[in-house]
């Protein structure tokens, strides 16, 4: 709100200079400048495709030069026509969409991760495996790597790399 607040008396101010403003009352590198959040698009039904739109376009460039890559326009346009709009709102305001770190661990995470993989792998008639090494794969591999020697000695320890940005599953 805070943003929202100093937005409406930084008309005047060029882009530039606004931008850094918001920024430092965020407390982030992005910022929202819409007087919408999960709440109030809720208590509008009836307008939630259009206030939803304003919403994400009161984000700041940096964020909506992120949120144009993944069509984010098309696909509100989806969930409105198919009354699901609402509904994901309504799900993303629950305490099971709270994924904060204090929240949510990092193998629980993975296995977020993981389940996102296997869905739109589904939806695009692929194979999960295609896009990444499962944990029990991944746990048999250092087995079979260390099967005879002891992983960490007092002299050493031994790791694994994993090069693909994953889950983390592989150390």
């Amino acid at each position: 709100q805070a943003v929202v607040d100093k937005n409406a008396s930084l008309a005047n101010l060029s882009d530039t200079g606004k931008e850094s403003i918001l920024k430092g009352i965020a407390g982030h590198d992005f910022y929202n400048t819409s007087p919408y959040d999960f709440e109030k698009l809720l208590a509008a039904p009836d307008s939630i495709e259009a206030n939803f739109r304003s919403y994400i376009n009161g984000f700041s460039p940096s964020a909506l030069d992120i949120i144009k890559c993944f069509n984010f326009d098309t696909h509100i346009g989806r969930m409105a026509d198919k009354n699901l709009l609402f509904l994901v709102i309504q799900e993303y305001t629950t305490t099971k969409a709270d994924l904060h770190p204090s929240k949510v661990s990092n193998i629980e995470m993975g296995y977020i991760f993981e389940e996102i993989i296997r869905k739109f792998s589904e939806a695009h008639n692929e194979e999960a495996g295609q896009h990444y090494t499962p944990r029990e794969v991944i746990e048999l591999m250092v087995n079979i790597l260390f099967l005879e020697e002891n992983i960490a000695t007092e002299k050493e320890i031994k790791t694994v790399y994993d090069p693909a940005c994953g889950t983390g599953g592989m150390r």
